[in-house]
């Protein structure tokens, strides 16, 4: 069996992989992603609202809360500096009756603890004249809420890997590790079978990160979360959009809500909903329509069943069980586990898109103080 080396290995080539092997490979690293598909952000980054979130809803002092806030920024920066399409169009999140009004109070104080200033509120009036078809008692205009492209977005980060000299090595699956003399030992599948000697892994594998992180020795099982992976679906608009912005209901638990979102075509989308599945099924099921539809009704009253088309589902990693609040992300070293040479990601759910710089720069600086 072949054998090779490399200073840093990161498992999975999504958004998240990417972003970290890009910061590894600019802080100087020689890196080698290992992607088990053809190309890179296949499931995970490929399936999702592609919103770059602002950070409303997250506890204080939470990793989701502080690298969504410092990703926002970096997401932006990054989007221009590269080019990548994106667009600052800004969300209201809706309270569709007087009974939600504190709760979307609630929101606003949350934020502010979190850091973020730059919420408004809006009466009645103030948000019909920036949404005229929705009906609501009050909403929080979120002006630094936006959309990105997110598959130009990894691309981009790709081709700053590869001009850093890093290399992805796709159809490379990997089946199981050990520890070896100096870092993890790993072993691949595919069409040639390899090991490979790394000093550092980084598991990023998204939806398989917690089966593979149990497929390395020494792992051991109370150090690896259970997942209770979640699909959501989303329907299409059938014709012109009748919003101008992002538009969210309140969250529920579990998730965000129903909510709408609009691509860089001005195309509108709704979803996600919030189904537990047991394995990796990207079906889509056309009966969810008219539960679709009386959701988002409350907020958008003129959407008949005919607006709403088939468009695709997303399957999260959350660690969060049914009906259970909040999970943070989950980035665990050999603090935690006790493997030598592995920094493993859990549960890097929404919001990972918008995050995802600041989680590269929090994951580069750890792997490179342990060694």
């Amino acid at each position: 069996m072949e054998r090779m080396r490399a200073d840093r290995v990161v498992i999975g080539a999504g958004v998240i992989g990417l972003a970290i092997a890009r910061a590894l490979a600019m802080s100087g690293r020689e890196v080698l992603v290992l992607e088990a598909h053809s190309a890179i952000g296949m499931e995970v980054s490929s399936r999702s609202s592609e919103v770059i979130h602002a950070g409303l809803y997250y506890p204080p002092q939470s990793v989701k809360a502080e690298t969504c806030l410092e990703g926002n920024r970096l997401l932006y920066d990054y989007c221009t500096l590269k080019g990548v399409p994106h667009g600052r169009i800004g969300k209201l999140i809706v309270a569709s009756g007087s009974n939600q009004v504190a709760s979307l109070e609630h929101i606003r104080l949350n934020a502010e603890r979190c850091g973020l200033s730059d919420l408004q509120w809006l009466d009645q009036g103030q948000m019909l004249r920036k949404e005229p078809a929705v009906r609501a008692e009050a909403a929080l205009w979120s002006p630094s809420t936006g959309i990105v492209d997110s598959h130009a977005l990894m691309s981009a980060l790709q081709a700053d890997l590869e001009a850093a000299g890093g290399i992805i090595a796709f159809n490379t699956p990997v089946t199981s590790g050990r520890p070896g003399k100096h870092g993890p030992l790993l072993n691949t599948g595919g069409q040639d079978n390899c090991v490979i000697e790394t000093n550092m892994v980084i598991n990023a594998a998204g939806l398989h990160a917690t089966r593979l992180a149990s497929r390395i020795e020494g792992m051991s099982s109370d150090s690896i979360p259970g997942l209770n992976p979640t699909r959501g679906h989303y329907f299409y608009c059938a014709g012109k959009s009748p919003l101008n912005h992002l538009v969210y209901p309140l969250p529920e638990r579990g998730g965000l809500g129903i909510h709408g979102t609009l691509d860089l075509s001005g195309r509108l989308r709704f979803g996600p909903d919030s189904e537990p599945v047991d394995t990796i099924d990207y079906a889509f099921d056309e009966s969810r329509r008219a539960r679709f539809l009386a959701s988002i009704r409350r907020w958008l009253p003129g959407l008949g069943p005919d607006d709403l088309l088939p468009g695709y589902t997303g399957i999260r990693p959350r660690l969060a069980k049914p009906g259970e609040a909040f999970r943070d992300f989950l980035i665990s070293g050999p603090e935690q586990h006790g493997v030598r040479g592995l920094i493993n990601l859990f549960g890097i759910e929404s919001p990972g898109l918008t995050a995802c710089l600041a989680l590269a720069d929090r994951v580069t600086a750890t792997a490179n103080s342990l060694s």
